[in-house]
């Protein structure tokens, strides 16, 4: 797996997701190198840092993407990496 450079705080961005779901994403964070503590369950970040990790949860896909540019309230971030999230034929989270 790809390790991901990054310093402070790794946003991971949960809007109402299942636990299942947030906690898969958070284990292949870690495969990522990213310290759990330096990880923040969100809807959305709080004061964003250029430079900072914005980690999107969705039910069959994490998008890691760094924050490039800050505007105002708003964000605009690259895509890095894009890692499957996999689950078996009920549904449960693998690998």
């Amino acid at each position: 797996m790809n390790k991901v450079e990054y310093t402070g705080t790794v946003w991971a961005l949960s809007h109402n997701d299942p636990e299942p779901l947030v906690k898969h994403s958070i284990k292949k964070l870690l495969e990522c190198g990213i310290k759990e503590d330096d990880i923040k369950i969100v809807d959305s970040p709080d004061q964003p840092k250029v430079g900072e990790i914005i980690a999107e949860i969705w039910p069959h896909e994490l998008v890691i993407a760094r924050i490039r540019t800050i505007r105002g309230e708003s964000f605009i971030s690259g895509t890095e990496l894009n890692i499957e999230l996999k689950t078996d034929e009920n549904g449960i989270y693998i690998d």
